[in-house]
């Protein structure tokens, strides 16, 4: 059987009386693609804020390779954060450091390496996502699409066995992405990382995803492969998938 690289048992978020997450089971297995689908405001964003240790649980376990997070410190976190890369939904790009910067800041402020060796990952990691010869260029001077590519590059760099995408096609057109979803996958069969892909972009999800689960108000209400879910008799899952309102299934 596949080794689960984060595991999530019972997990609950509450915020007031309003309950975001409701008990969640969920695996994440070694090398695997794992996508998080469901409609904007159903707790996908949430999973993430847990697993890399933005926001603590009002219940339940979190295992990231095997080790218990429960009451880990700052220090804890950041040492297990060395092994993750998080892609953000606006990029969250320093605005005051050029493409090459921005890329280099992991590696600056956690490793050792020299200068020319920097130099050499934040080269290969630009050509990884298509953006050679932008490491002089600012944020500013870039498409969204450019910026999504340099967050990825930046989260690779210090090569990760974790990356966690948050909506990475959110505010893109078809084509770009595509290519954004091309590079996700390809992400995850040139390094071997585990990934956790939040989105409500169905195509996204199936093309680049080796599994989806779909959330829905705070529930996991069905998991399986990309054919799995499509082709899934569940009336939640059918609605999303065709673009119907899901409460009006709920209701019946």
């Amino acid at each position: 059987m596949a080794e689960a690289v984060i595991s999530l048992r019972k997990l609950n978020i509450t915020f007031g009386t309003r309950t975001v997450l409701n008990d969640i089971d969920l695996d994440v297995y070694k090398g695997e693609t794992l996508a998080i689908l469901g409609p904007s405001g159903t707790g996908k964003s949430t999973v993430l804020r847990t697993m890399i240790g933005l926001l603590e649980p009002t219940g339940g376990s979190i295992y990231i390779q095997g080790e218990d997070v429960a009451g880990l410190d700052e220090d804890g976190w950041n040492r297990l954060r060395m092994k993750m890369g998080m892609v953000f939904q606006y990029s969250a790009l320093f605005d005051f450091l050029t493409v090459g910067e921005n890329v280099a800041f992991g590696l600056r402020q956690h490793t050792d390496k020299s200068e020319d060796e920097i130099q050499g990952i934040v080269h290969e990691m630009l050509e990884l996502v298509g953006l050679p010869g932008t490491e002089k260029l600012y944020p500013a001077e870039l498409s969204g699409g450019m910026k999504k590519r340099v967050g990825l590059a930046r989260a690779i760099a210090v090569s990760p066995e974790i990356v966690l995408y948050d909506e990475p096609t959110a505010g893109l057109d078809p084509i770009m992405s595509r290519n954004i979803s091309r590079l996700i996958k390809k992400t995850q069969q040139q390094m071997h990382v585990t990934s956790v892909l939040v989105t409500h972009d169905m195509q996204s999800a199936f093309y680049a995803a080796d599994r989806v689960a779909m959330l829905y108000e705070g529930n996991i209400v069905a998991i399986g492969t990309a054919e799995e879910i499509h082709s899934s008799t569940n009336p939640i899952v059918k609605a999303f998938i065709e673009g119907r309102d899901i409460k009006e299934q709920v209701i019946k």
